[in-house]
């Protein structure tokens, strides 16, 4: 008895196991066996232990495999099923050095109804004299990417952003908006909003239009015609178009006048493309710039730099290092000595 009671105790710490011991009427018992001797097997079934004759036994399977947890079943020892755990959802992070952000894993797949849902903030509307077009935001301090040729030649520009607020989006102006940079080649713009009473702006983070595959499902979120808050769906129709010497992505998302510098997103909420031309004699021939061109602009920002005194101009160039503008100063005293 005493013997019995010390097993029980030392089940209590031992790491499970289910083993199976196979009797020869056919029947078997699951449990964990915690001795084997020469006459008989000592069997942990939960509960109790019991003690089975070699002579009624005609096989033992042992798992050696270690358990978490166990459980009951009508008397028997089973090892419960568990499905696999799903890796946990990267959250979107900052990268160093840059305005963005950009997820470090994996994000989880949704739904164009949910992620509508989750971006509708993000997504805003460029206006200028001559007309509009659309954007989204790149973080909270209130930068943000279109295309050049929205605002083309305008100065006066203005944003409007949509709030969320007891589950409605409140439609907001902002005027007072600098250009920070700006790429006529690439046709890629970065502006900023400096309202004073702007507050915290939501974001989307960029994705990796590298990994996309050809029939991949994109979405777009802009304002074709004045229509605000469209959205549209498509997929991936080629990654590498060729078009005036660049590569686009390709999509039958429909692309119209005024969806110029929204984003193009996949399924996991992530900026993939910024739309920004049709066909105008086809129907889903919509092109987008690459994220990738959208990383390397914002990374060289000061290459790009908008220089106010000549607006026309996508490039400004830095002053010379102090050393050679010292350098040439002293050549010009030698020169007039």
């Amino acid at each position: 008895m005493l013997v019995r009671l010390l097993l029980i105790t030392v089940a209590g710490v031992l790491v499970a196991r289910a083993d199976t011991i196979q009797l020869k009427d056919k029947a078997s018992v699951s449990g964990k066996i915690l001795a084997e001797k020469r006459d008989q097997v000592v069997v942990d079934l939960g509960y109790t232990v019991i003690t089975i004759p070699r002579s009624s036994i005609s096989k033992i399977s042992q798992d050696n495999a270690p358990e978490t947890k166990s459980s009951r079943n009508n008397g028997r020892f089973v090892a419960p099923v568990r499905p696999p755990a799903a890796p946990p959802e990267a959250e979107p992070t900052p990268e160093p050095g840059s305005l963005f952000q950009s997820r470090q894993g994996p994000g989880a797949e949704q739904s164009v109804r949910e992620l509508v849902n989750q971006l509708g903030e993000s997504v805003v509307q460029v206006r200028t004299p001559s007309g509009l077009g659309s954007g989204f935001i790149l973080n909270e301090e209130g930068y943000l990417i279109t295309n050049f040729h929205v605002i083309e030649g305008e100065t006066q520009l203005s944003v409007e952003v949509y709030h969320l607020k007891n589950g409605q989006l409140d439609r907001r102006s902002y005027k007072q908006i600098r250009i920070i940079a700006i790429n006529k080649f690439q046709d890629l713009a970065l502006l900023k909003i400096e309202d004073k009473d702007a507050p915290k702006l939501a974001s989307v983070p960029l994705g990796d239009s590298d990994g996309l595959a050809v029939g991949e499902r994109v979405f777009a979120i802009g304002s074709p015609l004045g229509l605000e808050r469209t959205v549209t769906e498509g997929i991936v129709s080629t990654k590498t178009r060729q078009l005036m010497g660049d590569l686009y992505l390709q999509t039958t998302t429909q692309i119209n006048p005024g969806n110029s510098g929204g984003p193009l997103f996949n399924m996991r909420g992530e900026v993939v493309g910024v739309t920004n031309m049709k066909l105008a004699f086809g129907e889903g021939l919509g092109f987008a710039i690459p994220v990738e061109a959208v990383r390397y602009f914002l990374k060289h920002r000061d290459s790009f730099a908008y220089d106010s005194e000549n607006p026309s101009t996508p490039y400004r160039y830095l002053e010379p290092p102090s050393r050679l503008k010292l350098h040439t100063a002293d050549s010009d005293e030698e020169g007039a000595r």
